[in-house]
């Protein structure tokens, strides 16, 4: 059977790993490790298993682990700029740290915040935190994405990074059923090669690209 890359588009793929519950399969181009469509859940599967989240835009754990991108992102943005925090889920806690140093955000859920007319501004920074290993075709939503952006902005993302096989056999990430895409450094490095980006690692699971041109269609 033969798989195209969801990220790249290459037909070139190989078997990565297999579990009871699914297989996945690499990228000979661009790296990214993937779960071939017939093992994603349904639409109304995948809201009920967001629905079981119990993150709170209250919660101190939470506003923590966020600041692990939020800081370093602030320390990125000079004035007031305008955001758009995309997949933000049912507690947009991202957006309230950033706006509470002046900036504006902006709000785009598939489920939660569904209002599409976010998606054809433009704006100075983007921020995806635990999004894009969720996305069944994630080349065409940060291309989307990425032309949403304005020359010298920056897309901040945050997912965690495949090490290996040997650790992705074991890895708690992949027992997500939702989690179908897993990226790593060189993964990255070919997406701002793709997307001409500036690229740094601002945690290890905490990817900027900022956008130094703009990107021909």
């Amino acid at each position: 059977m033969s798989f195209q890359c969801p990220l790249c588009r290459h037909a070139a793929v190989q078997f990565y790993h297999k579990n009871k519950y699914r297989s996945y399969h690499q990228c000979d181009r661009c790296a990214l490790v993937f779960v071939p469509s017939e093992f994603h859940l349904t639409a109304e599967e995948e809201r009920a298993y967001y629905d079981l989240h119990e993150n709170s835009i209250e919660d101190d754990g939470y506003r923590r682990f966020l600041s692990r991108c939020a800081l370093p992102l602030l320390n990125e943005l000079k004035g007031v700029q305008e955001g758009l925090d995309f997949g933000c889920g049912p507690a947009p806690l991202l957006a309230r740290i950033l706006a509470e140093s002046g900036h504006k955000l902006a709000l785009y859920d598939h489920y939660y915040f569904p209002a599409k007319e976010t998606l054809d501004k433009d704006y100075d920074f983007i921020v995806a935190t635990e999004v894009i290993e969720h996305l069944s075709r994630p080349g065409l939503e940060l291309e989307s994405l990425w032309r949403r952006l304005r020359v010298g902005g920056v897309m901040a993302l945050m997912t965690k990074l495949v090490i290996s096989v040997e650790r992705f056999a074991c890895w708690h990430y992949i027992r997500d059923p939702t989690h179908i895409c897993f990226f790593s450094v060189e993964t990255f490095h070919w997406l701002a090669q793709s997307l001409g980006a500036e690229l740094y690692f601002a945690q290890d699971d905490v990817i900027f690209l900022r956008k130094l041109c703009v990107h021909p269609e």
